[in-house]
């Protein structure tokens, strides 16, 4: 079907559904796309690792589940239709209506969850959407999608409102996003400037480069055992993973000791370039590494690793483009350095932040909230994650307040439009009617400039 018909279909099934489904109706639908991805995890997991060749069939099933119910229960108890708040003070009344059809372009590094989350915010604003998977993970992609059709079908939801580009390519994916009311664009950087320069309005991601500082005085076996966590997680191709992180100079030792111990390999010096040439070529991530074990990285590199490291751990010289070790990894590899004290263990952050990643997410572990405070303060990011693996909460988690996603908005600084986690409320088009309050009291203009 060629993309013209495509969205013809999706505006007449959009109207219908508007017209014919109230909030409970939205939401049972809703439960349903993602109660079906949360039973057929195993299975999607596997035919997701089999077909893009990444990550860990493990960790995707974790995520399968994780995603499609955290999805759900932030949804279940939003309003997302007609009167959503009055203002009791002015009487502001708003109103949210949908927007008409999405354009969810999803990668091959998230091909099940990323469709399902999209899906579900559409469901919940009465919008239609079609999927643009990544061309190399078209299969698994749509069989997300076609196992949510098929749970969502017997409530009534018109079968064009889902729907999927079959045979996905660049011209395709271009055309869709000309033709459709927004986009929401997860992936790699050149589809999202490309959304952004399809005409219409647009949500897209920033390049990931997560830096995590470790302060003094901490458990650094919790530490060591979160950062390892999230940087080991579906062989390191989530965004939100731990790049790279800074320690106490004082308490190297003991810090990198700590790290050895839940599964971090210290790669001795006379190996590290070795590592980092495997990784990186002419300063550009070498794209057969990304989201592979760190026994494929160490063959590449030609070093020989214990057979229980989770994560390589390489030693910087320097900071941001002093070290390539500095730049966004997709892959279980953790660049590290030492400070002399807090406030320069955060000047390097942003240094490497500013170099590639600003804008995204930055982790903190630490029992001074003084200084988990300064961390917020000062970093150009949109999340600070804290005393909590990254890779795991920063797309969102029941326990965290941020809205479980799998796009994440990186703001100015990522060059995105949005400096949160985006969720249903980004497919809302809100009117509000402001009536004049009696209630209020004009004050004089030499009250207001007294």
């Amino acid at each position: 079907m060629d993309i013209k018909t495509m969205v013809q279909r999706a505006r007449v099934a959009q109207v219908q559904y508007e017209q014919t489904f109230n909030q409970e109706a939205a939401d049972m639908a809703v439960k349903a796309a993602t109660k079906t991805i949360y039973d057929n995890a195993e299975m999607l997991a596997r035919l997701a690792v089999d077909e893009t060749g990444m990550g860990v069939y493990e960790h995707k099933v974790a995520k399968n589940r994780n995603k499609s119910k955290g999805v759900w229960y932030n949804l279940h108890d939003k309003k997302s239709m007609g009167i959503i708040g009055i203002d009791q003070r002015t009487g502001l009344i708003e109103i949210a209506k949908p927007i008409g059809v999405i354009a969810g372009i999803t990668p091959m590094t998230n091909p099940i969850v990323t469709p399902m989350s999209k899906i579900a915010f559409a469901l919940k604003t009465k919008n239609a959407i079609i999927i643009a998977p990544h061309p190399k993970s078209k299969e698994c992609s749509g069989m997300a999608v076609k196992l949510i059709k098929e749970a969502v079908k017997p409530l009534g939801v018109p079968e064009d409102l889902i729907q999927m580009i079959e045979e996905p390519s660049i011209e395709k994916t271009q055309e869709l996003m000309a033709s459709t009311d927004v986009v929401v664009a997860t992936g790699g950087m050149p589809m999202v400037h490309s959304a952004y320069s399809s005409g219409k309005p647009s949500f897209g991601v920033g390049a990931g480069n997560v830096q995590v500082i470790l302060d003094s005085h901490i458990d650094y076996d919790d530490a060591a055992e979160k950062v390892v966590t999230g940087r080991a997680f579906d062989n390191g191709i989530i965004c939100s993973g731990e790049q790279f992180f800074v320690y106490p100079k004082k308490d190297k030792e003991e810090v990198l000791a700590a790290f050895q111990r839940h599964g971090g390999y210290i790669v001795p010096e006379e190996d590290r370039d070795a590592v980092v040439g495997a990784i990186f070529k002419d300063g550009k991530l070498e794209r057969d590494i990304v989201g592979q074990s760190v026994e494929f990285i160490a063959k590449k590199a030609g070093i020989k690793v214990p057979a229980d490291a989770r994560v390589l751990i390489v030693q910087a010289h320097g900071i941001a483009h002093e070290d390539e070790i500095c730049k966004e990894k997709m892959c279980p590899v953790l660049g590290c350095y030492g400070y002399t004290h807090f406030e320069e263990g955060i000047e390097m952050m942003k240094a490497n932040l500013f170099m590639e990643g600003s804008g995204h997410t930055a982790g903190v572990h630490s029992n001074n909230q003084a200084n988990i405070i300064k961390a917020g303060s000062e970093i150009s990011v949109s999340r600070v994650i804290v005393n909590a693996s990254c890779a795991t909460t920063a797309g969102g988690s029941i326990q965290n307040g941020l809205a479980v996603t799998n796009t994440l908005g990186c703001g100015t600084w990522g060059n995105n439009s949005i400096s949160e986690n985006f969720t249903y409320k980004h497919m809302l088009n809100i009117t509000r009617v402001a009536p004049i309050s009696a209630r209020i009291q004009v004050p004089t203009d030499e009250e207001i400039w007294a």
